[in-house]
């Protein structure tokens, strides 16, 4: 049977905390992380 585990994430610029569930910890917290310099980058782009 497969692990999973069942993580916080936590913005303080945002004041915001994300909830989610994988069964690869590691890659996921890269998917989060280039997710998030994806959306500064089009913030950056947009001149938002």
């Amino acid at each position: 049977m497969e692990e999973f585990v069942v993580y916080i994430l936590y913005s303080e610029k945002f004041d915001k905390t994300y909830t989610g569930f994988t069964s690869n910890l590691v890659e996921r917290f890269k998917s989060h992380n280039e997710l998030g310099n994806k959306r500064l980058q089009l913030t950056l782009d947009l001149g938002v």
